[in-house]
């Protein structure tokens, strides 16, 4: 039997698959295609079958990770969408927090709301903070609206009513109305995609999930085609936001949740390995064609996060906290007008590419500054499987960058280099450094395709002191998708000061989303033994505008000093200090339902016999004082296990190649994994 993984990226679309019966693991690259994702899967998936020989039926697992919902927001390509709200709320969308996205710059302003004003519609009706029905849902006025919105031809409409989170009852009726009318529209309930309160990111995230909605179903649908026309059968889960697997259903009903899909996988697999290799705290650093991802790994544990901006509209649900920066493989550079030289974050992305790549890329890129450096391969890549062209990367550096500037060609290219690991290491810093880490006590843990060729660079200016490679890199987001847990977040808010009549309502509806929770997993078809529980409770001190998250082992009537103390504890934690005089305040109540899955095998590369691990030798620019260095290049798969060497060297292999320094040693751990010492 097989389990496959994919993560659809801006540049290529990965595959990891695990061959359960003789414990093995094969990796794959294909160019993505972003005008219809599906076929750069169904393009790999042909591959894996044609080159392993495999018996498509014998495919029982597919894990998708993919940017289809974050894209079409980005570039605007989501349904037409209208919202029905409670009367006086309309504009909730428009006027959010009353905040400028830059507090200097006038010319920065906050984008265009998703939904237009006149596709904003209010209803009579209004449930009060504790769930009381002031008014009464009016369902003539709930049908009219609907009318509108059809005429309008709208794909998805939005239902967000005040105070929803309290009482859905409203929302349920008014779906059931716009369902009847408009049988064909996408509909979201906000009490069903975030039943929590502040009105706004509630609002924001249901618009977000209903402008996903209807396309994202239609991608599935395609995917699941050409998934059905190789011939598998095996189910197909989706990574989401928070790192674990939902089955199609589940994406079609809530697509906001997988907003940073591929690179939560991406933190899954970093952690699992750090884990295994004895390194639990790691600044993951994840650079592939059009972006950089940066994530902190403390203890094992990714840090998570309740909210994040996706192409600056906020969307709150539970997510791990990712750091994306758009510096890539495939960052453009270019001169501005002020005669500066700037790297990205526009980007030549998969079509047309870099100009080495000779698809029709004009404007130089990350990439082709490493191949006129020598630090790529100037031949080919993707094991020969992707031509390059060198000499035209060396023209378009010359001709755009290094003439303008009065440069040398090397020059120019490695100064397209250096602003780009410049940027990288502000994002590194901002999640390590700037969050109170002590950056020395972590370990780089450096993929994607472009990872490794940056990491020791990035490592040296950081001040960090190693840098962990594993098996090919530049597939590790596909791979993370077979370490990921099948999960879902449940939440519910409940504000109220924490004594015992409160705590025993907690205790109450804490129970009913266990209830919810296990249903759930046993509709996705997890086994009762694999089902696991966690239970946490937001609280924070009374007068306090955010909340900390408090795990609690079980629910019980007589755990709210026990609840108290953990909070406690947890401020302390966080914030660095506790205010014993101040009662504390309860205010969401969660549950994450965990259906644990098998882990893929953690083992060395078996080398192929007679093939030896020097592939060559070739000159690779090191920086103005180093000059041209004569460089060892290495076959990854090839290295023997527990060898130390020092570099300079380059390490190729299928999906990346890493750059060692002159300086820095490099050992192979015992499964697998390249460990380079930065400073000694």
């Amino acid at each position: 039997m097989y389990r496959i993984g994919f993560d659809v990226g801006g540049t290529f679309t990965d595959f990891t698959m695990l061959d359960e019966g003789r414990g093995s693991v094969h990796y794959f690259k294909v160019p993505s295609t972003p005008h219809d994702p599906s076929e750069a899967i169904g393009t790999g998936l042909s591959a894996l079958i044609a080159d392993h020989g495999i018996d498509p039926a014998l495919i029982r697992h597919l894990g998708h990770g993919t940017t289809v919902a974050t894209n079409m927001v980005i570039e605007r390509r989501g349904a037409l969408t209208g919202l029905i709200t409670t009367r006086g709320f309309r504009d909730t969308l428009e006027i959010g927090r009353q905040t400028r996205p830059h507090l200097y710059d006038y010319s920065v302003s906050r984008p265009t709301p998703l939904v237009p004003r006149d596709l904003r519609l209010e209803v009579d009706e209004r449930t009060l903070s504790d769930g009381t029905v002031e008014l009464p849902l009016d369902e003539e006025q709930v049908a009219e609206a609907a009318r509108k919105l059809g005429e309008a031809g709208v794909g998805a409409v939005v239902i967000c009513f005040l105070h929803s989170y309290r009482r859905p009852d409203h929302e349920r009726r008014a779906g059931e109305i716009v369902r009847a009318i408009l049988p064909d529209a996408y509909i979201s309930l906000s009490s069903n995609v975030l039943p929590e309160f502040r009105e706004y990111e509630r609002m924001s995230t249901t618009v977000l999930n209903a402008y996903m909605g209807p396309r994202m179903g239609t991608y599935l649908e395609r995917l699941l085609g050409r998934v059905g026309d190789l011939g598998i059968t095996g189910e197909l889960d989706t990574v989401h936001s928070n790192g674990g697997l939902m089955s199609v259903p589940t994406v079609r009903e809530i697509p906001v949740r997988t907003c940073v899909s591929g690179p939560a996988a991406g933190v899954i697999g970093a952690a699992e390995i750090g884990r295994f290799a004895n390194f639990p705290n790691l600044v993951t650093f994840d650079v592939g064609g059009t972006s950089t991802d940066v994530s902190v790994i403390v203890g094992g544990k990714p840090l998570f996060a309740s909210d994040r901006l996706v192409a600056d509209y906020p969307v709150k649900t539970p997510m791990i906290d990712i750091h994306v920066i758009g510096a890539g493989g495939g960052s453009i550079a270019a001169i501005d007008d002020a005669g500066a030289l700037k790297v990205g974050p526009r980007s030549a992305g998969a079509a047309p590419g870099p100009v080495a790549y000779g698809r029709g890329g004009t404007e130089p890129t990350i990439t082709d500054a490493n191949i006129v450096l020598g630090r790529l391969d100037p031949v080919a890549l993707l094991e020969g499987r992707l031509p390059v062209d060198a000499a035209a990367a060396r023209a378009v550096i010359e001709e755009r960058i290094a003439r303008p500037l009065g440069l040398s060609v090397e020059e120019a290219a490695y100064g397209i280099l250096r602003i780009a690991n410049a940027n990288m290491s502000r994002a590194i810093r901002s999640v390590s450094t700037e969050r109170g880490h002590d950056i020395r006590d972590f370990a780089l843990f450096a993929y994607g395709g472009a990872g490794p060729l940056h990491a020791c660079d990035l490592a040296q200016d950081c001040g960090i002191r190693t840098v962990l490679v594993p098996q090919e890199p530049g597939t590790l987001c596909a791979r993370g998708i077979l370490l990921s847990d099948i999960n879902m977040d449940f939440v519910r808010s409940e504000l109220s000061l924490a004594a015992d009549a409160s705590w025993r309502r907690v205790c109450a509806v804490l129970g009913e989303m266990r209830d919810e929770a296990t249903a759930w997993l046993v509709r996705e078809g997890v086994a009762e033994e694999d089902r696991q529980l966690r239970i946490m409770v937001d609280a924070r001190y009374d007068g306090q505008n955010f909340e900390v998250s408090v795990p609690l082992d079980d629910v019980r009537e007589d755990g709210l000093d026990d609840m108290v103390q953990r909070f406690r504890r947890q401020h302390v934690q966080e914030y660095g200090y506790d205010v014993s005089d101040r009662p504390v305040e309860i205010v969401n109540c969660r549950i994450q339902a965990i259906g644990r899955v098998a882990r893929v095998p953690v083992s060395a590369p078996v080398p192929v016999p007679g093939l030896d691990a020097v592939k060559g030798r070739r000159p690779v620019y090191f920086g103005k004082d180093a000059g041209w260095v004569e460089t060892s290049i290495y076959r990854r798969g090839q290295l023997p296990i527990g060898r130390t060497f020092a570099g300079p060297a380059i390490i190729e292999e299928m999906s990346s190649t890493l750059i060692v320094q002159p300086g820095q040693t490099i050992t192979v751990d015992p499964v697998g994994n390249l460990i380079v010492s930065i400073f000694e």
